[in-house]
């Protein structure tokens, strides 16, 4: 069914990737507004949570605007403008969303702030919907989850520099790091990002992208014979994909969320000591992409073999340098080494299958947090900091088994699963209560049910895709194992 001959096109692929890593930048830069607005606006930690959720629920918005204008003009919006311009316009909504920074900081409105997030996070959302689904047809089918993952790891590197970036700009270096801080540090940084989604979108423009989208015409063998799927939502591989996205970002997010708090309230550390962890936790997940990503590359078995156990330290190294740079002790973090050996085994063991590997790595991640559960001190630590590395491949694998066997709905069915990502900001209000109820060090039950979910739904999609005629291993096999 897939056509062996075709090879990534990395002149479309490499445009693409700097749009993932502007997600990841935004994303994890906002960890670094919510205490600049805290202390600028006097705000009560519910009240600074508003920058999450206003980012996190405008991707929701707008997959909903998305369809019902896809709805209104009774055509799929990106097949009608195209992969490209889809991009393009995303980038242009995203610009718009930093130019509000400058009133808002000038008239000192909070209001306005997070409505540029807001907007910044509705451009993310179309650039998001059109993206995904690109980088996997940028190259063969059988490589295109380790693609994404790729693509994953590129948004990484963006969470990884993005808040010391934004930290520079607002703080000034971590040695004469002042505590006194003005909204009004806020807009260059916003205004340069800006620039920059300009620049990429005029980039976008002159690359060689494909500006329209391939036309998927249904393969009705993979039905009941005469059988025709109306709507997305008829496909169960996507009904039941759509709660994972929601239960994965989930558990992505509010472990990081509320691991400060833990470090905090556990550990007695002092806020100022927590942001290398932090950092680790985002890290972990680039260090699992990357070694994901090894797949997508047209090398031989052997050299691939080696690529594995190299790769994941590489993406350490970047962590290790980049905090080295902010000047922060590093002796803590190389025992963090061992651990990532642990995650190499499970990604071996997962052979490439994406029903396989989300199976090995939930249930990896469920490990992970009950050795946290369950101890104290930096075992603890490092346990839910791990929680990272088996969230790192989710992602595509998800995204590959949901939108798996879709045809003419494949758009549709992205467009549902970007949806989701507003569980991010939902599960970690849930354990943030959760542990207003119990304690912090509890609370991590919520991350543990988020990973039995995903278990299991990586059992019953081979089944349902089985069912459907859609082999995992052939998807596979294809990719030289």
């Amino acid at each position: 069914m897939s056509n062996y001959s075709k090879q990534t096109n990395w002149g479309q692929f490499i445009p693409l990737v700097t749009v993932f890593f502007f997600w990841g930048f935004v994303a994890a830069s906002n960890d670094i507004l919510i205490p600049v607005f805290q202390k600028a606006f006097k705000l009560s930690q519910t009240e600074s949570m508003l920058v999450q959720i206003c980012f996190y629920v405008a991707y929701t918005v707008g997959s909903l605007i998305y369809m019902a204008v896809s709805k209104g003009i009774k055509q799929d919006l990106v097949n009608k403008i195209g992969y490209k311009n889809g991009l393009i316009v995303g980038l242009l909504i995203s610009a718009a969303g930093t130019l509000l920074f400058y009133p808002a900081a000038n008239l000192h409105s909070f209001t306005l702030m997070i409505s540029g997030l807001f907007i910044v996070g509705l451009g993310f959302s179309l650039q998001q919907i059109v993206a995904n689904p690109l980088a996997i047809e940028v190259g063969p089918a059988e490589t295109g989850s380790q693609r994404l993952t790729m693509a994953g790891g590129i948004n990484n590197l963006g969470t990884t520099i993005g808040p010391l970036i934004v930290s520079f700009a607002i703080f000034g270096s971590a040695a004469a790091a002042t505590t006194d801080v003005s909204v009004e540090s806020v807009k260059v940084p916003y205004l340069i990002l800006g620039v920059a989604f300009v620049l990429v979108a005029i980039m976008l423009k002159f690359s060689s992208l494909p500006a329209i989208t391939p036309t998927v015409t249904e393969n009705t063998d993979d039905a009941v014979p005469g059988e025709h799927r109306k709507s997305a939502f008829q496909y169960p591989q996507l009904f039941m994909g759509m709660i994972a996205i929601f239960v994965y970002v989930g558990v992505e997010v509010s472990t990081a969320s509320n691991l400060p708090a833990y470090m905090e309230k556990s550990l007695n550390f002092e806020t100022k000591d927590i942001a290398p962890y932090i950092s680790l936790y985002w890290a972990s997940l680039m260090i699992g992409r990357w070694t994901g990503a090894v797949e997508a590359f047209d090398v031989s078995a052997g050299f691939k073999k080696i690529l594995r156990f190299l790769a994941p330290y590489l993406a350490f190294g970047v962590f290790l340098l980049v905090n080295s740079i902010a000047k922060h002790d590093l002796s803590h973090f190389y025992v963090y080494g061992l651990i990532i050996i642990a995650m190499i085994i499970c990604d071996i063991m997962s052979k490439g299958n994406p029903a396989r590997m989300l199976l090995i790595f939930s249930v990896a991640g469920i490990a992970a947090l009950l050795i946290g559960m369950f101890t104290t001190g930096m075992v603890s630590v490092y346990a839910f900091t791990s929680v990272g590395l088996f969230c790192s491949t989710l992602w595509p694998c998800i995204f590959a088994l949901a939108i798996n066997g879709l045809g003419k709905h494949t758009n549709e069915g992205s467009g549902l699963l970007i949806m989701m990502i507003m569980g991010g900001g939902i599960v970690s209000l849930i354990q943030g209560y959760v542990a207003d109820l119990t304690n912090i060090h509890f609370s991590y039950i919520v991350g543990v049910i988020c990973f039995a979910y995903l278990a299991f739904y990586a059992i019953r999609v081979s089944g349902i895709l089985k069912a459907q005629g859609i082999d995992l291993d052939k998807i596979t096999k294809g990719s030289g194992h």
